[in-house]
């Protein structure tokens, strides 16, 4: 399957500014996969090193800060010669090993001209931490599971081809528009981990893809204990397992006492940040008022918390196939698509959506494209009425507004309604 984050590598390859390259993102989204057909395609040699598979690597760091001296005793290890630009060197599972972390800075320093890619299982919680030593001496990438037109490239290629020749005010036919919501639907059902997609691809049997997912979130929860660090596993669990409850309210803002009666911030917010930096959760601040910059506008205290994939979570939901793919009104539809939407607006602007709550309700997300702040409503049935949307439209009067819904890709007075495939298009259609 193809990624979009290869046109992110090969920039980085070109770069004159190039840094040694950590890339993060939570587990099984397919770091390993990527660094390595990416130095397959792009490299004349690729030299892999895995912490976890092998222990004694980790003696090459530990007694040696030269990066020259490094590539020698790895080039003896790999069996052939390490070259500068033409050998593409992979650090996985880089967090077993703090000294190989620490090395990178040492490449920057004084071997530049090595090309240099590490990834590792929740790396990102070390890199977060307050005294973290490559601050500045590295280039980062996040990587999420596949976005919807991953999903629907590596599915249905020919579908594919027509999405991506979709522009801005082009009407869409209604037969691929009713193509494409039965591909959003599919990938509500099997999200965007590379393991449940492969395997749809090549068994298209949903029940293999569920045994998948429940075996991922099994492996989440084993995992926590074993790189939470100082931070208590226990409550990592309780965090995460809390999410369905929490997006399931009313009121979808994260409540500690919805977690443990009687819990505070300070029972849980440790956690929280532990489980965000490793890209398990995605937190969507509120925001005091929607203008330009949100940043300076947020409400720390108050945010909603979201899973990194749609389809994990429609799986720890419990939602049944069928409730989605009969257009039935269950319970978990609106925050399920909320999920879905978030994770394709993920990473697209430069700055992260915010959602917003005034006297008249609440505003799905808010987005800051440039200097102009863009108000979102997620609709996941046929109902158009959003009373709360069009009210901050009458009062802010917006240059545009957003509805994410089923219906088709037109504008109606000042909102453009963007059907849900195209979610991950929403700046190019702008």
């Amino acid at each position: 399957m193809q990624r979009t984050a290869f046109e992110d590598l090969a920039a980085w390859k070109e770069s004159p500014d190039r840094k040694p390259l950590v890339i993060r993102g939570a587990r099984q989204v397919g770091k390993t996969w990527l660094m390595r057909q990416f130095g397959r395609d792009c490299y004349k040699s690729v030299a892999y090193f895995n912490f976890d598979e092998d222990v004694n690597l980790s003696s090459v760091f530990e007694v040696n800060k030269d990066p020259h001296r490094i590539v020698e005793l790895l080039s003896l290890i790999a069996g052939e010669k390490i070259l500068p630009r033409d050998t593409l060197i992979v650090f996985d599972e880089v967090q077993e090993c703090s000294a190989a972390l620490n090395a990178l800075k040492y490449f920057k320093e004084k071997a530049n001209d090595y090309h240099v890619m590490a990834a590792g299982s929740f790396l990102g919680t070390l890199l977060a931490q307050p005294k973290s030593y490559l601050a500045g001496m590295v280039n980062l990438l996040d990587l999420y599971p596949l976005c919807f037109d991953e999903f629907l490239e590596a599915t249905d290629p020919d579908l594919f081809a027509y999405y991506r020749s979709i522009r801005k005010n082009q009407p869409i036919e209604e037969l691929f528009h009713r193509r494409l919501l039965e591909a959003f639907n599919h990938y509500l059902i099997i999200g965007g981990m590379p393991e449940c997609v492969a395997s749809w691809v090549q068994n298209k049997d949903p029940v293999k893809v569920m045994r998948i997912q429940r075996e991922l979130i099994e492996i989440y929860e084993n995992e926590f204990s074993k790189h939470n660090g100082k931070i208590n596993s226990g409550r990592i669990l309780l965090v995460f397992r809390s999410i369905v409850s929490q997006l399931a309210k009313a009121n979808e803002k994260f409540m500690y006492g919805a977690v443990r009666e009687g819990a505070r911030a300070r029972d849980f917010e440790e956690a929280i940040e532990w489980l965000v930096s490793a890209g398990m959760l995605n937190r969507v601040c509120n925001t005091v008022k929607p203008e330009h910059p949100l940043p300076a506008f947020d409400k720390t205290d108050q945010f909603k918390l979201f899973l990194f994939d749609t389809g994990l979570l429609k799986c720890m939901a419990g939602i049944d196939n069928a409730a989605i793919l009969l257009k039935s009104d269950y319970q978990f539809k609106g925050p399920l698509t909320e999920n879905y939407v978030l994770q394709q607006l993920q990473g697209l602007f430069e700055v992260a959506p915010r959602y917003y709550v005034n006297k008249y309700g609440e505003i799905d997300f808010v987005l800051q494209n440039g200097t102009e702040i863009i108000p979102v409503e997620v609709k996941a049935g046929e109902d158009k009425s959003a009373p709360s949307f069009k009210r901050y439209i009458a009062e802010y009067e917006p240059e545009q507004a957003i509805r994410f819904s089923k219906h088709g890709y037109r504008t109606d007075g000042s909102i453009t309604n963007i059907p849900l495939y195209l979610a991950r298009k929403t700046k190019d259609l702008l």
